[in-house]
């Protein structure tokens, strides 16, 4: 499984982008995917995710209600609007995926090692 993501740049402080990544490859299965960042000299952290089938989506706390996931079934992508951007938003931004027959449970979709594959990462830089 590939994944590509894109996106990134540089936005004001309450500027809006949109990500986008797009899977590709072996069949899915039961296909689940996410976002998560990783700040400068900070441990990477959960930032959304979607399970394909039923549309369940945790946010993080940080992020809720500024940022939306949402997916595209049919081009097998993931995108992620962010809305009311601040500095605290500075990061590299990775999509990851899980494949296989299962789907993880709501707890689960926020765990860095539920997911088997990993985008490149995508650089937002929000100025002040």
């Amino acid at each position: 499984v590939q994944l590509q993501a894109s996106g990134g740049g540089l936005v004001q402080t309450g500027g809006s982008l949109r990500l986008s990544c797009q899977a590709s490859g072996r069949p899915f299965g039961a296909l689940t995917m996410g976002w998560f960042r990783q700040a400068p000299g900070k441990e990477r952290e959960f930032v959304a995710a979607v399970r394909w089938s039923d549309g369940t989506i945790p946010y993080a706390d940080s992020v809720k209600g500024r940022f939306t996931i949402s997916r595209d079934k049919a081009r097998n992508t993931l995108f992620l609007q962010m809305d009311s951007l601040v500095p605290e938003d500075t990061a590299v931004y990775y999509c990851a995926a899980k494949v296989g027959s299962s789907y993880p449970i709501l707890s689960r979709m926020r765990s860095m090692g539920t997911y088997d594959y990993w985008g490149q990462g995508t650089l937002v830089t929000v100025s002040s």
